[in-house]
């Protein structure tokens, strides 16, 4: 399988993890050692400023949080668009990548435009994500750099099934528990 990197994973309704169910996650690293990736639409309810205050001049004073993922939930990193990509970690999509650890003293803010800070990331073992694409757990959809800085991730698996078309933008109008309808 060629690399994700860059793309979305789309949580099938069948997937029931409570980890991802309805997710949108940006896979960040995918290869032979496994994938690594973030949710996009999980907010907690703590903002940066009272989380993480030294990230307070890379984002907006009150923006939340978001959950990455159950992989070191107490790790915080952050998704960046860069104005110089090559001032990133490492680069996800065009000019969004993450910033270096130690990259908030050095000015950052400055040279970056959005950005977003994670509480823990998504992880996959060797060979586990292609088992779970295959078992039709996750659908695969190029990802949009507004995915990921969207003002809206109570509405990004939607939007992005919708976007997909086809019988994609049926599953994205079914609620979250179909039995109750």
């Amino acid at each position: 399988m060629e690399s994700l990197r860059g793309q979305l994973l789309i949580a099938s309704p069948d997937l029931v993890d409570p980890n991802f169910r309805r997710t949108v996650v940006l896979i960040a690293d995918h290869g032979e050692q496994g994938a690594m990736g973030v949710v996009l639409n999980r907010r907690s309810e703590h903002s940066v400023a009272e989380a993480v205050p030294e990230l307070g001049d890379l984002v907006e004073f009150d923006e939340l949080v978001h959950f990455g993922g159950p992989v070191q939930p107490s790790g915080v990193v952050v998704l960046a668009e860069f104005d110089d990509p090559s001032r990133a970690a490492a680069t996800v999509l065009g000019d969004v990548g993450f910033v270096a650890a130690d990259a908030a003293s050095d000015g950052l803010g400055s040279v970056t435009g959005r950005a977003r800070v994670y509480a823990g990331v998504s992880g996959w073992a060797p060979g586990q994500l292609e088992a779970e694409i295959e078992h039709e757990d996750w659908i695969v959809e190029p990802a949009d750099r507004d995915d990921v800085f969207t003002d809206d991730p109570d509405d990004l698996w939607s939007a992005v099934l919708a976007r997909k078309g086809g019988s994609y933008a049926l599953v994205a109008r079914m609620p979250p528990d179909p039995s109750l309808n």
